[in-house]
């Protein structure tokens, strides 16, 4: 790392920074001459698992940034990467760091949905020169994880639709992993405040975001590829589903389209993504849901986000037919 600071500057300390799942990340403290410091973070993989992946990964990661700078989208400048772990002891890739925090809290809800509605539509709109590699999707129709007490003949059906071949698209740049844990915002109330629980959306147009509540920055483009706009949309919609209640992730879909975003015109081809992306998180309630418990959402137990789940997917069936 010292490496690559500015000339004069010096490493003066670091702190883990937790939430994620799929690395470590710490917050690193650099002294300039001028007598003041900045900050960068380390994004390293050091799960056996993962790291076979990590190459590919920091690749992914390190083309988006490079790529991000020259658009409206805020991100990390990045500032080395080390793939294959040549000069650190895992392979990791050194950013700068973005004012913000993620806020994965009820409370504030109907404000950040349009706002993140918008950064996706913005993110989609993003036309790289050189094409990222194609999406991948790894959940198949034997490695979902029914939840228990599920209906089966619903988890059936739903299964059933993710055999069926993947229906054409047109390509869009994608985040790959967008959902509120990679959204940092800068806001202005108490981060302390408890979490409250509004009702589910019912009214067709969002209100207007708080003048308080801002996006500073996307973080984690690690799976950067090219692929279906409707992907990264079912992704969040999961996400927000597991989080705060099924009718929200349902609620996504619109929000992105009220922002100008377009989907799949066809009601099946919908279907497909946002079915494949909520039989996807099966096979991930336990790590997410102890991420959302170590990040202040006591609540939201292993049993919780299973059965949230089961109730988004017979909801989407009820939904898209």
């Amino acid at each position: 790392m010292s490496r690559h600071l500015r000339s004069g500057e010096r490493i003066v300390g670091a702190e883990t920074l937790h939430g994620g799942i799929t690395a470590d990340v710490r917050r690193v403290t650099v002294s300039t001459p001028r007598g003041d410091t900045r900050h960068l973070v380390l994004r390293s993989f050091v799960d056996a698992h993962r790291v076979q992946y990590a190459a590919d990964w920091l690749g992914r990661e390190s083309g988006a940034l490079a790529l991000l700078t020259e658009t409206g989208v805020s991100a990390p400048e990045l500032v080395a990467v080390d793939p294959t772990a040549t000069h650190c002891e895992y392979p990791s890739l050194l950013m700068t760091h973005l004012a913000g925090r993620t806020v994965l809290r009820d409370e504030g809800l109907e404000a950040r949905v349009p706002l993140l509605a918008r950064q996706l539509v913005a993110i989609h709109a993003v036309r790289p020169a050189e094409l990222p590699r194609t999406y991948t999707t790894l959940t198949t129709a034997d490695t979902v994880v029914v939840p228990e007490g599920a209906d089966p003949a619903v988890w059936a059906t739903a299964i059933d639709v993710i055999r069926e071949p993947a229906p054409p698209y047109e390509g869009r740049f994608l985040h790959r992993d967008f959902q509120p844990g990679n959204v940092l915002f800068d806001v202005s109330d108490d981060p302390s405040a408890p979490p409250t629980h509004p009702a589910p959306p019912s009214l067709p147009t969002p209100p207007a975001p708080s003048a308080g509540v801002r996006i500073s920055g996307v973080i984690d483009w690690a799976g950067a590829s090219w692929g279906p706009a409707d992907l990264d949309v079912a992704h969040c919609s999961t996400t927000l589903a597991l989080l705060h209640g099924p009718a929200w992730g349902l609620r996504f879909t619109a929000a992105y389209e009220e922002a100008g975003g377009v989907l799949a015109a066809a009601t099946g081809e919908r279907r497909y993504w946002q079915v494949r992306d909520a039989l996807a998180a099966s096979e991930e309630v336990q790590p997410v849901a102890r991420a959302w418990r170590e990040a202040g959402r006591a609540e939201l137990t292993d049993r919780v986000v299973a059965e949230r789940l089961d109730a988004y997917v017979a909801a989407l069936l009820d939904a898209l037919g």
